[in-house]
């Protein structure tokens, strides 16, 4: 186990990690950071500071879930309109097939020898 110092709204926070994980983890308490700044929760005791960055974070989760879950919809959309059109040209072709074959048939007695 290593300790990582995270800076985060101007305090310094000791946090425990795996070895290797040291970068990983004070990237995470960079974008913590940028929220406490932005959010201007500077001003706030460390508990409500740290609840505000949590909250601003987890808000974005469920943006990107609710992004991605739309992401998904219209591709199951997209996949039944792709099964239709497939279907559909299926019944296409087979209708050209059929026609062409008929315009065989045609040409054929047409062209036979009238006795």
């Amino acid at each position: 186990m290593s300790n990582v110092n995270l800076a985060i709204g101007g305090r310094t926070f000791t946090v425990a990690c795996a070895n290797g994980e040291e970068a990983h983890v004070t990237e995470l308490g960079r974008m913590i950071d940028a929220k406490v700044t932005a959010s201007g929760a500077i001003a706030q005791n460390e508990t409500r500071m740290l609840l505000f960055a949590a909250l601003m974070l987890a808000d974005e989760v469920h943006e990107v879930n609710a992004e991605l879950a739309q992401v998904s919809a219209a591709s199951a959309q997209g996949g039944e309109a792709n099964a239709q059109l497939e279907a559909r040209i299926d019944q296409i072709t087979r209708r050209i097939e059929a026609l062409a074959q008929d315009l065989e048939t045609q040409d054929l007695e047409d062209a036979a020898p009238i006795s």
